[in-house]
């Protein structure tokens, strides 16, 4: 049984910043990438960062310079700055190794 349990989401004001962690626990192995991905209403799944084994990361254009991927052993974190309203959404983790596994989502509300 794997889990992501996923941390850190909440209301912010623009220009503000949030820091999201995925702890994944359980039978996971040969761990290739982990990434976030966020849905805002009526719009598509989108891959916001990603890290693959040995360090390589990469980020949606949007959010390059402002959000930060890492890693330390199974726990994925996102460091987002500079948060604007269009960052608005759930947040979900995501692990891919032999199959891909997903969080619960975390809620990120850019407001003033």
């Amino acid at each position: 049984q794997v889990q992501l349990v996923e941390s850190g989401g909440g209301l912010v004001q623009p220009g503000g910043s949030l820091r999201l962690s995925c702890a994944a626990s359980g039978s996971i192995f040969s761990i290739s990438a982990m990434g976030w991905y966020r849905q805002a209403p009526g719009k598509q799944r989108e891959l916001v960062a990603v890290v693959y084994n040995g360090g390589s990361t990469n980020y949606l254009e949007s959010v390059k310079g402002r959000f930060t991927i890492s890693r330390d052993k199974n726990t994925v974190f996102l460091q987002m700055n500079s948060l604007k309203p269009e960052d608005t959404a759930v947040y979900y983790c995501n692990v891919a190794s032999l199959l891909l596994y997903w969080g619960q989502g975390t809620q990120v509300t850019v407001s003033s």
